[in-house]
C-alpha cells in the first residue's frame, strides 16, 4: 500500500480533524522527514485559517501573531520564502488543499538542513488529491445531530491594535473564546481564527488579501461560529458569534459537495419550503424536485427530509 492508500484509509475512521491530520502527518513523516511543519484548515469560502496543526519551534510563541500577519501580506510564494528564511528554513515542500468546492487547507513542511529530494518530492507530488478530500470530509462529519440540544455561543467582540495585540474584550466574548479556545495561561485566550481574519484585514487594507476577513470556525459537535474582523478607529473589532443559517448551508453544501441546484433546493428547504412550493420557486417539476431531493439524502447519508434539515441548521 503506497502513502496515498494508506492516507486514504484514515477515512473510514471517523476521527476529528485534528486527530485525521495527527495520524497522517505520522504517515507522511515516515517517508520524507521534515524540521517543521504548519498543516492547517481554512474556511473553504475566505481561504482563512481557522485551524492549525502546527509544529515551528523556531517561532517564538510571542512572535506567531506577527508571523501570521506577514504571511497574510506577502504578495507571493517568493516573499513567503524570505521570511521563512529569516526563521532559518532552508527549504519547504508546500501543497495547496482545493477542490470545486473550496480552499480546505494546506500544508507546508519546512526543513532547516538539506534540502528536499526529487524522489521526496515524488512521493508528495500525489498527496493534495487526497488530503483535499479527508479535509473536506472532515467538516462533512461535523454535521451530525446531537444527543442534548447544544448551549448556545453567547456573541461578543474582542477589540486588537495592527499588531495583534488584545486591548479589550467584551463579556459575551469572553465566553465565546472560553468555548473557541480553553486558556493554558493568564490573559483572554485567543483562538487562530481571530489573529487569522486580523492579519487578513490589514492584508486587504493593503491591496494584498483579495477576499472577506471573516472565517467559519468548528466549535465541536455540530456548533459552528463565525469571526469577523472589521476596521473601528485605530482599533480592530473581531466579532465572534454563532454561524448563519446561510452560513452553515453553504458550508454544509460546500462539504457535501452540492451541485449549485442543490444547493438551492436545500437552502428553500431550509426556510420552509415543500417540494411544490420549490418546485414553483425554480420554476422546474415537482419530479425533478423530488429527485433533487433524493439526490440531497443520498449524498448528505440522511435518512430523511428532517434529518437533513437538522443536521444542516445544528443547534
Amino acid at each position: 500500500m503506497d502513502l496515498a492508500e494508506r492516507l486514504s484509509a484514515l477515512d473510514g475512521e471517523g476521527l476529528t480533524d485534528r486527530a485525521l491530520r495527527t495520524a497522517q502527518l505520522d504517515l507522511i513523516a515516515a517517508r520524507v522527514g521534515f524540521d517543521a511543519h504548519v498543516f492547517a484548515m481554512t474556511d473553504p469560502a475566505t481561504g482563512i485559517v481557522t485551524s492549525p496543526h502546527a509544529t515551528v519551534p523556531m517561532v517564538a510563541p510571542g512572535d506567531l501573531p506577527a508571523v501570521i500577519r506577514r504571511r497574510y501580506s506577502t504578495a507571493g510564494v517568493t516573499q513567503w520564502r524570505t521570511v521563512l528564511a529569516e526563521l532559518g528554513v532552508t527549504d519547504t515542500a508546500s501543497m495547496t488543499l482545493q477542490d470545486r468546492w473550496g480552499r480546505w487547507g494546506f500544508l507546508e513542511l519546512w526543513r532547516c538542513s538539506a534540502g528536499f529530494t526529487d524522489p521526496e518530492r515524488d512521493r508528495l507530488a500525489g498527496l493534495p488529491p487526497v488530503l483535499t478530500a479527508s479535509l473536506r470530509m472532515a467538516v462533512a462529519r461535523t454535521f451530525t445531530v446531537p444527543d442534548a440540544p447544544p448551549t448556545r455561543l453567547e456573541s461578543g467582540v474582542v477589540l486588537l491594535d495592527d499588531d495583534l495585540q488584545v486591548r479589550s474584550v467584551t463579556s459575551g466574548a469572553g465566553h465565546a473564546l472560553m468555548r473557541l479556545l480553553p486558556p493554558t495561561e493568564p490573559g483572554p485566550p485567543v483562538p487562530a481564527a481571530a489573529y487569522n481574519v486580523v492579519a487578513a484585514l490589514l492584508a486587504h487594507e493593503d491591496g494584498i488579501w483579495p477576499g472577506d476577513p471573516w472565517a467559519r470556525v468548528h466549535l465541536g459537535a455540530s456548533r459552528w461560529a463565525s469571526v469577523r474582523a472589521e476596521r473601528l478607529e485605530a482599533r480592530i473589532a473581531v466579532s465572534i458569534g454563532p454561524s448563519t443559517t446561510t452560513e452553515r448551508a453553504d458550508l454544509f453544501a460546500r462539504a457535501h459537495q452540492l451541485s449549485p441546484r442543490q444547493s438551492e433546493v436545500l437552502h428553500l428547504a431550509l426556510h420552509g419550503m415543500d417540494t411544490r412550493a420549490i418546485a414553483d420557486e425554480l420554476v422546474i417539476a415537482h419530479s425533478t424536485t423530488e429527485d433533487h431531493l433524493k439526490a440531497l439524502l443520498a449524498k448528505t447519508d440522511s435518512t430523511s427530509r428532517h434529518q437533513l434539515l437538522a443536521r444542516a441548521l445544528g443547534g
